[in-house]
């Protein structure tokens, strides 16, 4: 039995992505802190396919040691898929921030998924039909006011990220790296950044997309030999793209 693990489950992108692939027959491990939230997902996709297996872990991922402690506890596990899609934002200007805040937003945004890809690359980048999709954001390719310390973590996803598919693509280790780079979506994202109690998208925000979309789009690029799949900032289509940063290649031998 193979299993999908996507982290942040427990709502948004992580939720529907859960489900889009339960759609496709594919067993889940689903990681958060909210275990009613991943129960209530486990109960959907049974709803779907009581054949599939649903794994719940509960997981604080911005704690270092419950990152190891998770991943240790999945080696029982034959993983072809891994999705950190675990991550959170921050709306203030950096003059302005919540320290502790941002302390925190790193390291769920790029400690733990660091580590918990860096730990899957070294059990299964010489798998075939492995893939590692990681969740950046179009704030990960472009700056904007009030989200620059959100955004510089994101840019440091989608370069970690391509730079490993890069890697990898030159060592001929059949593992797949891909991320996924959303534009505005209507997830609790605005909430959390803003610390709001609620938040209307349609009465708020001129473009985005559902968070079923996004999944949607996650399967496109999952099903693609493309490295980016990137929401387009103006037309809000999209695309499915090499990588965009530049990477010097080893050179070779004479």
């Amino acid at each position: 039995m193979k299993y999908t693990v996507i982290t942040g489950s427990s709502s948004g992108i992580g939720y529907q992505t859960a489900l889009a692939f339960a759609a496709r027959s594919k067993n889940v491990i689903l990681v958060a802190r909210r275990v009613a939230q991943l129960q209530e997902l486990k109960n959907e996709i049974h709803d779907m396919n009581a054949d599939l297996d649903v794994v719940i872990k509960t997981a604080d991922l911005s704690d270092s040691e419950q990152v190891h402690e998770l991943y240790d506890s999945l080696k029982e596990y034959d993983i072809e898929t891994w999705i950190n899609n675990a991550g959170f934002g921050n709306s203030a200007p950096v003059a302005e921030q919540d320290v502790q805040k941002i302390e925190k937003m790193l390291r769920v945004n790029i400690e733990a998924l660091t580590t918990l890809s860096t730990l899957y690359a070294q059990d299964y980048s010489n798998k075939e039909g492995t893939q590692l999709i990681n969740v950046s954001s179009d704030l990960g390719y472009r700056l904007a006011p009030n989200a620059v310390s959100y955004a510089a973590t994101k840019f440091y996803v989608s370069a970690f990220t391509e730079g490993m598919a890069q890697e990898l693509r030159e060592q001929a280790a059949p593992m797949k790296v891909k991320i996924l780079a959303p534009a505005m979506t209507e997830t609790e994202f605005v909430k959390t950044a803003r610390e709001l109690d609620d938040f209307s998208y349609s009465d708020n925000v001129q473009k985005y997309h559902t968070a079923k979309e996004m999944a949607q789009f996650m399967l496109e690029l999952y099903d693609s030999g493309k490295t980016v799949g990137k929401v387009n900032s103006e037309s809000y289509e999209f695309e499915l793209m090499d990588p965009i940063f530049p990477y010097v290649s080893k050179p070779t031998a004479k």
